[in-house]
């Protein structure tokens, strides 16, 4: 059982952990992380990069198929699922080598293993120790001055629903598919769901997207909600909202069959599989909580507003303390928390600054508050909506639906929130959380000049219409 001592040991080498590791190596702080699968966790490997490259391929084979409008002339286009699981794989791997690099550039130890935190021991006098459960089978303790647990998050089951990889399936059983099922119920419309919507319907999956509550996307601004069902039934997706799933009439014979509790009145679907994309379930069984003072609420490790656990010297941050499970977002908590382990003193995040984005056709990006949520708040609202059909970047892109709208306070005249749908909104709201940062005005935004022709000129135009100014409308 060999000892090995370090300024920081990091349980978990996903987005939120690798990332933490280099910044604590920056900082001179001897650093290990624990990692019991593959560097870059769910994200890299199981979630954003791979559903994205999955999208691309949705998004390439659609444009293919309408290429006959640009003039481009083809033969009926067909898609193979297995080359674009090929590259999917193959973007993972080189995302992964990258990582693997980074970790030997900033001589960052990587221990394969399951950690888990130790309490006070002969090994330690305060919890924080890390026994790691090696490949071989031995252990081995690692004793650090501060612990940080970054064990992300694993999809959600729907009770009564168990994911078994065939009829019922997780995100992760999706995205190990080998052949595309001919129709599919997907359970749940927030970021995942209307993902895979978007993606399978590309693909020519006939899906039926089922949401418990009263709007698709449903922590985003309603009119966004309202926008994307509209375009995803113009392409075929059936959409039922305020819906219930019925886990235990679920029936698997061939195909599945269940039936749901709409507002129009009972029904039963039937398709090939069902996906349930529900959310996911922070990752804190099995890793040595129990031996600690660290407090788990509704199934989220508690942590401060610098990421510190009721024990003093470890740490919580990502899917795991629950909040926005993001990548990035895991990303900056885990840069904070290792600076206050330096002894920096980093503001804590602001939440409402960070921007969130969905990759389906149309994209949807967002940051700030939405417009019922302002006004919930006491503000006095006023708002500027411009569409993406009067820019004529989108009209040459061939891709015009959607719309920014821009949340701004009547009173300040600042910024609340931006609202994004249309081509390519995940990479224009970078602009729009900088001007939240900035507590810029829409008329700030409006009078940096944006290049003729670009998609960008939509987040001008739409600061000029929040007080009427508007040029192209």
């Amino acid at each position: 059982m060999a000892e090995a001592n370090y300024d920081v040991v990091i349980i978990g080498g996903g987005t939120g952990g690798y990332v933490a590791a280099i910044r604590a190596a920056q900082l001179g702080l001897k650093t290990a992380v624990v990692e019991r699968d593959q560097l870059g966790g769910t994200c890299l490997h199981r979630g954003c990069i791979p559903s994205k490259a999955l999208l691309r391929s949705a998004e390439v084979f659609a444009a293919v198929k309408d290429a006959d409008r640009y003039g481009v002339e083809t033969s009926q286009p067909t898609f193979n699922l297995a080359k674009a699981m090929e590259r999917k794989a193959r973007v993972v791997e080189q995302l992964h080598r990258g990582v693997q690099y980074l970790m030997k550039k900033n001589d960052i130890t990587v221990v394969r293993g399951i950690g888990r935190v130790m309490g006070p021991s002969i090994f330690s006098p305060q919890a924080g120790a890390v026994s790691v459960e090696l490949e071989n089978g031995d252990t081995q303790i690692l004793t650090p001055r501060f612990t940080l647990i970054a064990t992300g998050s694993q999809p959600r089951a729907l009770p009564g629903l168990p994911f078994d990889g065939r009829h019922v399936l997780s995100s992760d059983d999706a995205l190990q598919l080998q052949e595309l099922p001919a129709s599919m119920v997907i359970v749940g419309a927030g970021a995942i769901g209307v993902e895979w919507a978007s993606m399978l319907s590309d693909f020519g999956v006939q899906v039926t997207l089922v949401e418990a509550l009263p709007r698709i996307l449903p922590l985003e601004d309603a009119d966004v909600s309202t926008e994307v069902e509209r375009l995803l039934q113009k392409r075929g997706v059936r959409v039922l909202t305020e819906t219930r799933v019925l886990a235990e009439t679920l029936e698997k014979a061939g195909g599945i069959q269940v039936d749901v509790d709409a507002p129009s009145g009972p029904e039963r679907l039937a398709a090939d599989c069902m996906l349930v994309a529900v959310g996911r379930a922070p990752m804190v069984e099995n890793i040595g909580l129990e031996a600690t003072e660290i407090r788990v609420e509704r199934g989220a490790i508690v942590v401060d507003e610098h990421y510190r656990t009721a024990e003093p010297n470890i740490f919580a941050i990502g899917d795991v303390i629950g909040g926005l499970q993001l990548a990035h977002v895991a990303a900056h908590e885990g840069i904070h928390a290792v600076e206050v382990m330096a002894g920096r003193t980093p503001r804590p995040l602001d939440y409402s600054m960070v921007a969130k984005c969905t990759y389906s056709r149309p994209e949807v990006a967002s940051v700030g508050l939405t417009e019922a949520e302002a006004r919930e708040r006491g503000f006095t609202v006023k708002t500027g909506t411009f569409s993406f059909r009067a820019i004529g970047k989108a009209l040459v892109y061939g891709d015009a639906d959607g719309w920014v709208k821009i949340v701004a306070d009547g009173d300040t005249d600042d910024v609340l929130g931006v609202h994004m749908v249309g081509p390519h909104v995940t990479d224009l709201i970078s602009e729009a959380a900088l001007a939240r940062v900035l507590n810029a005005t829409p008329w700030e935004m409006a009078h940096t000049i944006h290049p003729h022709p670009t998609l960008s000129e939509v987040l001008g135009e739409a600061a000029l219409s929040v007080d009427g100014l508007a040029i192209h409308s």
